[in-house]
């Protein structure tokens, strides 16, 4: 029960914060409290699930953290609103792309969200986006070539890689790695569009996980016989 209280405070105190620490202790907060929700069924795919999440999350939160300590160590500024030196920026932004799940770094988003049941998965494709992005937006991007390469890329692999699946939540992970691309796409340009492509994107996944939900589909064989 405190886990939830826990989820939302991470994600908070990211999007609130000016500091960069502050906003790295957020999003830990909400990868910590995450993993009880990924594994309160005790089943051992969703122990494996949480686990690969832990992992790639953690990992993505040191190089973010590492980004931000050299931006600091070169610029002596923590604060998000300065303008960090572009080595920061990249590191940064490589490490976000890897918490948002952005192709090349995609490969766990699909495994993980195998592993959960269509609750805790629809709280990772969607409330677990929120912190990172919000973040990714306040990095003055200098040249759009990272993360227009990050999103045409994720574009990419999220389209020809739902097509190669039968099972429906890993078709779902990548629906979420293609949509999570245009968004990245649009960063650069234009801000208001990306969070119009969010709340889209909330609405149509929040309907789409509650009705499969609703007729317990596991596989594409499943909504044949629905």
């Amino acid at each position: 029960s405190h886990v939830i209280p826990s989820l939302g405070l991470g994600t908070l105190i990211t999007l609130i914060s000016s500091h960069w620490l502050l906003a790295w202790m957020g999003l830990e907060i909400s990868t910590l409290s995450m993993i009880p929700v990924m594994t309160g069924s005790r089943h051992p795919r969703a122990i494996e699930a949480a686990a690969k999440y832990f992992l790639t999350q953690a990992s993505a939160g040191a190089t973010l953290l590492f980004g931000a300590a050299t931006n600091a160590w070169i610029t002596g500024q923590w604060a998000i609103e300065q303008t960090p030196h572009p080595i920061a920026a990249i590191i940064m932004t490589i490490a976000l792309a890897m918490k948002l799940g952005l192709a090349p770094l995609h490969t766990w988003l699909p495994e993980v969200l195998q592993g959960l049941d269509f609750d805790t998965g629809l709280i990772l494709v969607t409330w677990q986006k929120l912190a990172p992005l919000g973040l990714l937006a306040q990095i003055p991007q200098d040249t759009p070539a990272l993360l227009t390469t990050l999103g045409l890329l994720s574009i990419l692999v999220g389209g020809l890689g739902g097509m190669n699946q039968t099972l429906v939540r890993k078709i779902l992970g990548y629906s979420s790695i293609s949509n999570i691309g245009w968004m990245a796409l649009a960063m650069y340009y234009s801000h208001p569009l990306v969070l119009l492509t969010l709340v889209t994107y909330i609405i149509m996944t929040c309907t789409i996980f509650m009705l499969f939900k609703e007729i317990e589909a596991k596989s594409i064989k499943c909504l044949a016989n629905a």
